[in-house]
């Protein structure tokens, strides 16, 4: 257990330095209360997610080089529980069609771009 813990909080720290890096990038650059960095981040994060599980599965990873991408980097960088806290917040102010809307691309999005980097990985080196 301890063997792979180094990997993950490493890739974790990184993951959360670049999310937290964009949000601040998206939030001087934005006029919206809409969570344009969260949906962009979770959505390239899943696409990415479906690019490190594709390589891993053909045996081309290491277990630590997956440990240290898919569950600390990557988990550092996709937060659904940024995202649980913006559909309240848009729900709460009223918003209830943003938020909602925010729920199914969020959700939707990050489905259909895990699924297409598996499929591009698949299709390019099978």
């Amino acid at each position: 257990m301890m063997n792979g813990l180094i990997p993950v909080m490493i890739g974790g720290a990184l993951g959360a330095g670049c999310r937290y890096m964009i949000g601040q990038a998206a939030a001087r650059h934005t006029l919206s209360a809409f969570p344009w960095a969260t949906l962009g981040i979770n959505i390239i994060g899943s696409f990415l997610m479906g690019l490190v599980i594709a390589w891993f599965a053909r045996g081309e990873m290491s277990d630590h080089a997956r440990l240290f991408l898919a569950v600390g980097l990557l988990g550092g960088f996709t937060t659904f529980s940024s995202f649980s806290m913006e559909f309240w917040m848009l729900f709460e102010r009223g918003q209830s069609v943003q938020a909602a809307g925010y729920v199914l691309a969020s959700t939707l999005g990050a489905i259909a771009a895990c699924g297409l980097a598996l499929t591009l990985i698949r299709q390019v080196a099978p």
